[in-house]
């Protein structure tokens, strides 16, 4: 196998915590990524479930693993705490995968730390299995995020409100440093450290900044523009992270830490999952300002840096948060016009009319409580010219209420002025609107037969599904149905 590196470990000592998971009782493996693993440049060949369950639960380290704990701080709900850090997680180091790029393997619920904070530095096998579940569907969706590597269970049990069995998820991302990180030294006014932390980010992320004439505002204006196409991305899926403080947002550009998350079903713009978001800070709508808001705070840390000149420094770096509006924008209608069918090409007042189009569009879903994934979906069949006559009675009946004629019309009429080539743009729209994804219904079904009957056969059924969420899967289509009234998930909790 591979041997890991860890070249955050080479940072100062103030930057982390030296120490080794805590062994657990009986591991046991629930899954490995082998297609993960294998981009990775891990062979797992050879290894029986038991020695992988050790190395997938802190019992036996991975090859060159250097285990550490992370510092970092961060707003949570828009209050600052300086001190969390990695309180249940042990950051075992690096590989290269097959691309050449540097990606770190982390053990999550894998035992206490420093920064735990009081907690037991553990995790249940619930959120476990929704991390994994998440992580790989965004994936296979097509959007950045960490990744799961594998699942074990403990042998042990974690107690929160009632007894439940504990677990560990291992997850890959090409790094695990957020705002909070540099917030963490910004509060304690450790300058030399955001100078380290802001190099060793760019040496690993973003070395095109490095020849800027302004390394740190480049920097800077590479996590706004990284961000800005990451939310973009959830939103024209009906995604809601639930918890975008700042220590929830790496400066990777990866969706990290799934912990309240879920899909919307009906289309609602202020939809809220979370059960500890109680004023809808991170609300659907509110998700774009969240994480501008986030990054002001970014480019607060790294003033010093960007130019000696306070005033100055201020000047740049709010010009350069203040462009996320634009990026944002620009992203997401991109992405609508794509699910829409449309080349997204033209002059400033196509652009308008085909924003105005969207807005018209979700007006109606929300009129009529449309389900945001079915919604889209239904379009590819209106749009394909190979189907019968009828074939927008889908989106007829789910938009039922508004006035569905005027819209299709102006819709349809847009497509014919198109750039594009009308015969294969329902394919196009198929790659641009899943069939599938991971439902809160489903997710919590999973989750019960887990943990209330020892039964992954249902994770293993859900996850096969997911990994092609924009193929046509007849045998699974009870995975697209909307939730009944018994089964509706209306609130989701953080894994701690």
């Amino acid at each position: 196998m591979t041997a890991l590196s860890n070249s955050y470990a080479r940072l100062p000592e103030h930057f982390f915590a030296r120490l080794e998971p805590s062994p657990v009782a009986q591991p046991r493996l629930i899954r490995v990524n082998r297609l993960l693993a294998a981009d990775l440049g891990l062979d797992l060949e050879g290894f029986d479930d038991d020695t992988l369950a050790g190395f997938f639960s802190g019992n036996r380290p991975l090859p060159g693993a250097e285990a550490i704990a992370t510092a970092y701080a961060g707003h949570q709900f828009g209050h600052f705490v300086p001190r969390l850090g990695d309180g249940r997680a042990h950051l075992l180091g690096e590989v290269r995968d097959r691309h050449g790029m540097r990606r770190e393997i982390q053990l999550k619920g894998s035992g206490r730390t420093p920064f735990s904070r009081g907690g037991d530095g553990r995790a249940a096998l619930g959120p476990v299995l929704r991390e994994y579940l998440l992580s790989e569907s965004m994936h296979a969706l097509g959007v950045s995020t960490t990744r799961a590597l594998a699942a074990v269970t403990s042998g042990e049990q974690v107690f929160r409100e009632t007894a439940l069995p504990g677990a560990i998820v291992t997850r890959v991302a090409a790094s695990h440093i957020r705002v909070g990180t540099f917030q963490y030294f910004a509060a304690r006014e450790d300058l030399e450290a955001i100078r380290r932390l802001a190099d060793y980010v760019i040496d690993r992320l973003y070395p095109e900044a490095e020849t800027a004439e302004r390394p740190y505002l480049a920097l800077l204006h590479a996590v706004i523009g990284r961000q800005a196409a990451l939310v973009a991305s959830w939103m024209q899926l009906g995604f809601i992270h639930g918890v975008m403080n700042t220590d929830n947002m790496a400066v990777s550009g990866e969706t990290i830490d799934f912990g309240p998350c879920a899909f919307m079903d009906a289309y609602h713009p202020d939809t809220v999952f979370s059960s500890i978001d109680q004023n809808g800070r991170y609300a659907y709508s509110n998700q774009a300002p969240a994480a501008q808001w986030n990054l002001a705070r970014f480019a607060e840390t790294l003033l010093p840096l960007i130019d000696p000149d306070s005033d100055k420094a201020n000047e740049l770096a709010t010009e350069a948060v203040t462009s996320f509006s634009a990026l944002f924008a620009r992203h997401w209608l991109r992405a609508m016009q794509r699910k829409l069918g449309l080349t997204g090409t033209g002059t400033d007042t196509d652009q308008a009319a085909d924003q105005e189009l969207v807005m018209e569009l979700l007006q109606l879903m929300q009129l009529a409580e449309a389900d945001y994934t079915l919604t889209f979906r239904a379009l590819c069949d209106a749009a394909d010219a190979a189907l019968p006559a009828d074939s927008d009675v889908g989106i007829r009946t789910l938009l039922q209420g508004g006035n569905v004629d005027a819209w299709l019309g102006r819709w349809k009429a847009r497509q014919a002025n198109d750039a594009g080539q009308a015969c294969d743009r329902a394919s196009r729209m198929r790659q641009a609107n899943p069939a599938f994804i991971p439902r809160n219904h489903r997710v919590q079904q999973v989750i019960t037969a887990a943990v209330e009957r020892d039964d992954l056969s249902m994770f293993a059924e859900m996850l096969g599904v997911l990994s092609r969420p924009y193929d046509d899967q007849a045998a699974h289509e009870s995975y697209t149905l909307t939730p009944r009234p018994d089964e509706r998930v209306l609130r989701t909790f953080c894994g701690t």
